[in-house]
């Protein structure tokens, strides 16, 4: 686990964050309100929408009547990524994370499961203390091997 890592401000700019993730070298930072609880996560996967934009969902015209293919509120969100400038407009809301105390196996089992490339690790009252990452899993996992 990384203890203390950096995090951002719903309200900080966007480009802020990408250059902190850019200079970390971090693949995600955990975003806290004002009393330092977590909020959500902003990843390259969210800023993604920021380059590629977005296609409005597909749809059939039927008796003057208009049929999503897909559900419209998804684009709604996804242009909303695409066109935001703070943190908060783009970023995940309510991360999956875990507490402190849980062993190592629980967090790998909800990484794996979860399809999350990282945990936050937050207190009784969800101050983010760390985050936890496949890859402190892997290294883990190598250093019982010796």
């Amino acid at each position: 686990m990384t203890p203390q890592p950096v995090v951002v401000k719903p309200q900080t700019p966007l480009n802020e964050a990408i250059a902190i993730l850019a200079e970390r070298r971090v693949s995600g930072l955990p975003v806290v309100d004002d009393d330092n609880r977590l909020v959500g996560i902003i990843s390259e996967t969210d800023l993604m929408w920021q380059e590629t934009g977005v296609t409005p969902p597909a749809y059939i015209m039927f008796l003057d009547s208009v049929i999503f293919l897909k559900n419209p509120a998804t684009y709604e969100r996804d242009l909303h990524k695409a066109l935001g400038q703070t943190v908060g407009e783009v970023m995940s809301k309510d991360p999956v994370t875990i507490a402190p105390d849980k062993p190592l196996r629980e967090a790998a089992q909800i990484l794996h499961d979860r399809d999350v490339r990282r945990l936050p690790v937050v207190d009784g009252e969800s101050h983010v203390i760390g985050i936890l990452t496949r890859g402190d899993i892997i290294r883990a996992m190598a250093a019982s091997q010796d």
